[in-house]
């Protein structure tokens, strides 16, 4: 993306907020164990949106008579030695579309020059503990009072203005999938028996580094699907299990992609693994062919538990009305999540936001078990990219509490999923561009079907 694209962007965003400075901070590398060993650096995705470089320590001030100027660190000579040649702060102004440029040591004084002459300064939530205290010290404030200073009116022109992907945006995350689908290929040719979780999940990331990209998100590479953000890789796989592994690549320019395939580690379902995985299938594209922009991701959420608790009633794990049971929340036993999220420069996009993200304003999120963690109910709309991940688990914790309460024991038969706790979990995901008229998945395919997981998992093994 040029210059002009940074420009644009800004330009937008001043226009929708009504007066002030706009202030955009970048991310300072964030050490590990001391100042010199840092966390791989990963630049502020406002930022990345706005201004185009991924640089610690930088800034962005929106004017409102229409200047922007970047900030960031002078030259020094001694990073020669250590970090070789690199751009000067006006090189990369110069990239992001930026007319002007200053030290970093600067911002500060003229954030505190615009606050006297009466300009307010917009900014957005912190979500590192550090920013909170260098806000604070850039506008001579008390730390404590920061949150209270959040601009409302930027957080909704932010997330308005990053909802709507651009056609630069969802290639970029086209080319993320295209990286994620050579790393499935690669874990499924790697499952199986007496290998560790944790060789798949080197492999997969090698597999990114081969192709000069790096993971998008720490990755879940299990055996124990029904835990749901499982980062152990400490397993080892054996014989019957079945493994999930939810994990993607970022593209040039940042954006992530998001899928999870579950597959079986000797590269054949069992019947009773390909009756479950086959309800979550039929899930997953029932929403896929019913998004549109006629309708709303709680309704598309709903669909996906009505389809999980049919197919579920169908099999004799659940009973009665699956419509009623849905009502009821007794599906939440086996699908306790969302059906998805927003995905951009974000693996789930700008959820530093807050709920405003996934809900309109005023809409507060249910109190029921498990419709209460869907992150987004919004209408859907064109340029929209989310994530489809209906799940089937089989939680032993939860399924004891269930039963001991007798919770929803008119929709559950809990004596034919007691042979079901060693199970572990299914989910199948994909990333969806609405479209005008409905959706489109995007990248370029990976093996979905019980047909298709099979034969990767055989080809990749012969």
């Amino acid at each position: 993306m040029n210059a002009g694209v940074y420009r644009a962007r800004r330009a937008q965003l001043r226009a929708a907020v009504d007066g002030g400075a706009i202030l955009i901070l970048g991310n300072n590398d964030a050490p590990k164990n001391y100042v010199d060993n840092a966390y791989p650096f990963r630049q502020d995705s406002h930022f990345l949106y706005y201004a185009g470089i991924s640089e610690t320590g930088m800034a962005a001030l929106i004017a409102p008579d229409g200047r922007d100027t970047l900030y960031g660190r002078p030259h020094d000579p001694d990073d020669l030695v250590w970090h070789g040649p690199r751009p000067h702060v006006g090189d990369h102004a110069a990239a992001g579309g930026f007319a002007e440029h200053r030290a970093v040591a600067e911002l500060g004084p003229d954030l505190r020059e615009l606050a006297g002459a009466g300009v307010r300064v917009h900014y957005l939530p912190p979500y590192r503990a550090e920013r909170r205290f260098q806000l604070a010290e850039l506008l001579g404030g008390d730390p404590r009072a920061v949150d209270g200073g959040v601009s409302a009116e930027l957080v909704r022109a932010v997330c308005a203005q990053r909802l709507i992907k651009s056609r630069d945006e969802v290639a970029e995350i086209e080319d993320a999938l295209a990286v994620t689908a050579e790393m499935y290929r690669v874990a499924m040719g790697a499952a199986r028996p007496g290998r560790a979780e944790y060789e798949v999940a080197g492999l997969m990331q090698a597999r990114a580094l081969e192709l000069g990209r790096r993971e998008a998100f720490t990755p879940i590479v299990t055996v124990r699907g029904e835990v749901l953000h499982n980062h152990s890789c400490d397993n080892t796989l054996a014989d019957g299990d079945l493994m999930l592994v939810d994990s993607g690549a970022e593209s040039p320019l940042f954006y992530a992609s998001d899928i999870t395939r579950t597959f079986p580690v000797n590269g054949r379902f069992s019947d009773r693994q390909r009756r479950i995985y086959e309800i979550v299938l039929a899930a997953q594209m029932a929403v896929i062919n019913a998004a549109s922009p006629a309708h709303d991701n709680k309704q598309m959420h709903l669909l996906a538990a009505r389809t999980i608790a049919g197919g579920l009633t169908d099999l004799g794990l659940m009973k009665g009305n699956p419509d009623d049971a849905v009502a009821a929340g007794a599906h939440a036993l086996f699908f306790p999540h969302g059906i998805g999220h927003m995905m951009g420069l974000d693996v789930h996009d700008m959820e530093d936001l807050g709920d405003i993200v996934g809900y309109p304003e005023g809409e507060q999120r249910s109190s029921q078990f498990g419709l209460g963690f869907l992150r987004m109910t919004r209408q859907l709309e064109p340029g929209f990219v989310i994530t489809v991940e209906p799940g089937i688990y089989f939680i032993p914790a939860l399924i004891d509490q269930w039963r001991a309460e007798n919770r929803h024991a008119e929709f559950i038969d809990y004596d034919a999923i007691e042979g079901y706790k060693g199970f572990g979990g299914i989910r199948i995901e994909d990333d969806l561009l609405i479209t005008a008229d409905g959706a489109r998945v995007l990248g370029p395919g990976i093996p979905k079907t019980i047909d298709e997981v099979e034969a990767a998992c055989r080809d990749s093994n012969d």
